[in-house]
């Protein structure tokens, strides 16, 4: 099973989809489920399929030897000429975001690496944190220092923070891709909770009642962030490669 470890060193792909409907997801789910279970890349790690809870869409979270080997697979004609064709289609919205772990932190009780799999039973959510390129560093330091007080909140798992690198999606010309925004101007923020109750709990609290250290992380954080956007999943397949990949 896939897990997030920043000591891997891996390419951290992360593939965001929103569309309009729930039969929409469906599809979605078939044709990410096709793609891994066929994937047989040059320098491909391990694809998990999520699928959205609160809002329609999904997530693939990926992971690669390197740049190059994913560059590989974005030239590539199938690619070019019938996995974008395909997606366009069924999406809304599409982010193909390539990111490095920062941070891989779990609640004490837990120890080990963080795991991602349908086997578990994580309520998982994703959020994609706008940021200055210049104020990127400071924001991971304030998300991972929240760890310090998730530790004490009913549910929490895990929370892993990944360094924006580059995104791109799929409107470009000719089966090429176009970027989105400038390198390092975003945050991935992937954690794991217990379940919906405790994750809505955590997100309802009102923010008087919420603890000083909280408030203060909060705060810091709002004054980083330039755009936010969060959904919650549910993991529903993942598949690795056979034989390890050294990054």
């Amino acid at each position: 099973m896939p897990f997030i470890n920043p000591e891997d060193g891996y390419l951290t792909v992360i593939n965001l989809f929103k569309t309009d409907a729930l039969e929409r997801v469906d599809r979605l789910v078939t044709e990410m489920r096709s793609i891994v279970d066929t994937a047989d890349f040059p320098g491909w790690i391990s694809s998990t399929v999520h699928r959205g809870q609160e809002k329609p869409g999904t997530a693939n979270f990926i992971q690669w030897r390197g740049k190059q080997d994913l560059e590989s697979r974005y030239s590539a004609d199938e690619f070019k000429h019938h996995t974008i064709p395909v997606f366009k289609e069924i999406t809304t919205f599409v982010r193909l975001m390539q990111t490095e772990v920062e941070l891989g932190q779990r609640h004490p009780s837990l120890g080990g690496v963080t795991e991602i799999s349908p086997d578990r039973d994580d309520y998982t959510a994703i959020e994609i944190l706008g940021v200055r390129p210049s104020d990127q560093s400071d924001l991971i330091a304030v998300l991972g220092a929240a760890h310090d007080w998730l530790v004490d909140v009913p549910g929490y798992r895990s929370q892993s923070v990944m360094r924006g690198i580059r995104s791109r999606n799929l409107e470009g010309t000719g089966g090429e891709l176009k970027t989105v925004g400038t390198e390092n101007d975003f945050v991935v923020v992937y954690s794991q909770w217990d379940g919906k109750e405790s994750y809505d709990a955590f997100r309802a609290l009102a923010g008087d009642e919420q603890p000083a250290a909280r408030r203060k992380s909060r705060d810091r954080r709002d004054s980083l962030t330039t755009a936010a956007d969060r959904n919650t999943y549910r993991a529903v397949h993942t598949r690795s490669a056979s034989q390890p990949v050294v990054a």
